[in-house]
Formats: structure tokens, sequence, C-alpha cells
């Protein structure tokens, strides 16, 4: 997948599936979720239900319906760029090889006592930056 040395490969399900016969809309954020999940744990070594990350923003442009026929939808998820506090990703989904959906998402990093947003680790950036040949 051009531009994303990261991807995730996600079986579909027949739950996945709407009454229209295509993937629903809502699936396509639990895909990038998932993405997400796995680059947290393979790139930063952490598993993200342990991170303190939520989501300030998620957009998701579809282009294209996917069906149960396809067998699985392959992921790409990259960082853009890193903020003191904030994790921006960009993320392809494809089915059958074709580009069916794009998104994005803006994760914040926050102590789960106050809530209130806080530098991302080091350790963190570091693993992103390395991973993606950005700047720390």
């Amino acid at each position: 997948m051009d531009g994303y040395r990261f991807t995730e490969t996600i079986p579909l399900r027949l739950r996945d599936i709407d009454q229209m016969n295509h993937v629903n809309n809502a699936v396509y954020a639990t895909f990038l979720e998932q993405a997400r999940a796995a680059y947290f744990r393979d790139v930063v070594g952490e598993p993200l239900d342990s991170v303190g990350m939520v989501i300030a923003d998620l957009t998701v442009t579809f282009e294209r319906a996917i069906t149960l026929d396809a067998g699985e939808v392959v992921v790409g998820a990259r960082v853009t760029e890193l903020g003191t506090s904030s994790v921006p990703m960009e993320y392809e989904i494809r089915a059958d090889g074709e580009r069916a959906a794009t998104g994005e998402t803006t994760m914040v990093h926050v102590d789960r006592a106050t809530g209130t947003a806080e530098p991302l680790p080091d350790a963190w950036r570091e693993a992103i930056a390395s991973f993606e040949s950005l700047e720390a």
C-alpha cells in the first residue's frame, strides 16, 4: 500500500453487513480503531487500551461500498506528525485491492485521573518518529 509502512488485515464478518448488503458505515470507524490498536501494539510497544489516549477528531471519507465477498480489508495507518500531546493519523481502507475509504483521527494523550492533556512520553515519540521517519 503506497505511503503506508504499517498495514493491518481485518477479516470481514457477517455482522459487518447491513440491509443494503454492504459493510455498514459505522464499521469503517471500527476498522480504523483496529488498525490504530495494532499500530500502537507493534510500533509503540503498548496496548492502546492502557495508554490513556482519547479520540479528539474522527473523519471517514467513503469512496465505494465493500461487500462480504471481499473477505477482508487491509487498513494502512500512519502518523503524519507529532504534537505535544496529540497523534494525528491517516488511514486507507482497501478491499479487493482497491481503495474503499480514507480516514483521519487525532488522538490526545490524557492523564487518566484528571482527563487533561499531557505530553506524549518520550519513548512513544521516539518509536513513532523512528518508524515514520519524522522529527521527534
